[in-house]
């Protein structure tokens, strides 16, 4: 018999319970008071780096899983508890995976733990890509990098926004243009580090959702880094420009193989919300009487709730899958990766704003969670590669045709 299977190993249940714990116990309970206060959670940040959840340990094994499930089991978990101080906690790991996806073993260590800290002395990352003209058009950077050769070093210029952690990170994985006439594959990513001269936070902004998650702009203003801090090295991306130059397609773009490995993670994000909204709304059916009898009992309302678990279900499994085949270098020949975070991120939207539907008035006001997990999950329809640029992957990779 072939070995498959669709169930968590026990090593998984045990995580998928430890996060659950961790996020029924700390993060619930304080999750309405940070999206009001639109602040950056610290103390929650601080306890889930005492217990390890905050930690470049706990991503480098996320990342070296085969099975590829350890850090979506573990975002769907915390997102069931809340979506913004999901993004708090995990926000960091975008910058460490830029530094993964485009770095050097020797880059990833030297920087991959300062992206964290410690726990007596937190530190914050932040992946710096979009721009107020390049959001899903990332050929268009107009942030530049400029080798000094005399002093070996990289002068970087331009602005970033919408940056998860933007102005108040530590470590700042930047992704700048070094040659613009070859558009995205002219492109490079460089590790900027703590206290380097020049780097300024711009706006933070006020959001709908996902409060609790610090965005902001970060501004670039001759900003010098050492030859070194240029992920993958000098060779690497001279090979890469000398390829460009000749006609020759790039095996990777800097910001592309970034959100090539974190797609499935977000989509578990957005299936963690649609479960909560789910499971509440749910629970509700089953105790709110209307005309004499539980609304669970009217088909209008049992066939919401089928349909909401029947998409949460197969969410889920795209996520499942996306991730698996990216921990195995298994090619996304059909877009695998941007169908896990399309479809669950719609799922998201749809499915809270069903709960909101069951509950009526209640679900609209915010002594019920619904109405926030409502406004949380339309970002993930937005960033990360927006519905439509997701499915201009996947139909780019199903037909092999340049569609526009």
């Amino acid at each position: 018999m072939p070995d498959f299977s669709l169930e968590l190993n026990e090593e998984q249940l045990q995580l998928q319970k430890w996060v659950h714990d961790f996020a029924e116990d700390v993060v619930r309970p304080v999750a309405h008071e940070w999206d009001e206060r639109e602040e950056t959670p610290w103390p929650v940040i601080e306890e889930a780096a005492r217990v390890g959840l905050y930690s470049f340990d706990f991503f480098t094994q996320s990342f070296l899983d085969p099975t590829g499930l350890t850090l979506s089991v573990a975002s769907e978990e915390l997102a069931w508890g809340d979506a913004g101080i999901t993004l708090a906690i995990f926000g960091s790991s975008l910058g460490l995976a830029g530094i993964a996806a485009n770095g050097t073993p020797e880059q990833l260590f030297e920087w991959g733990p300062q992206c964290f800290g410690t726990p007596e002395k937190l530190q914050t990352a932040a992946f710096c890509v979009s721009e107020a003209d390049a959001g899903s058009d990332v050929s268009s950077l107009r942030t530049r990098a400029v080798y000094d050769e005399a002093k070996d070093e990289w002068v970087i210029n331009g602005t970033k926004t919408w940056i998860t952690n933007g102005g108040i990170a530590d470590v700042n994985v930047v992704v700048a243009s070094v040659d613009p006439q070859f558009g995205s594959r002219g492109q490079a990513s460089f590790v900027v580090p703590p206290g380097t001269p020049g780097l300024t936070a711009g706006q933070k902004f006020q959001k709908m959702g996902i409060r609790a998650s610090h965005t902001g702009e970060v501004v670039f203003d001759d900003v010098r880094v050492p030859g070194r801090c240029l992920l993958g090295g000098k060779e690497k991306l001279d090979e890469k420009l000398a390829r460009a130059r000749e006609g020759k397609k790039s095996k990777s773009q800097a910001a592309m193989a970034t959100f090539e490995a974190t797609r499935p993670a977000v989509g578990a994000q957005a299936l963690g919300i649609a479960r909560a909204a789910y499971e509440y709304s749910l629970d509700y059916a089953k105790e709110r009487k209307a005309f004499g009898r539980l609304i669970i009992e009217n088909q209008g309302i049992a066939f919401k709730l089928a349909d909401m678990k029947m998409r949460i279900d197969a969410s889920r499994l795209l996520v499942w899958r996306a991730a698996w085949m990216g921990a195995n270098k298994k090619p996304f020949t059909a877009g695998e990766g941007s169908m896990s975070k399309l479809y669950a991120g719609e799922t998201a939207v749809w499915v809270t704003e069903q709960a909101i539907q069951i509950m009526g008035g209640y679900g609209y006001i915010r002594e019920h969670p619904v109405e926030r997990w409502h406004r949380d999950s339309k970002i993930y329809t937005i960033f990360e590669g927006t519905s439509e640029i997701q499915r201009l992957i996947i139909a780019r990779a199903v037909s092999g045709v340049h569609i526009l």
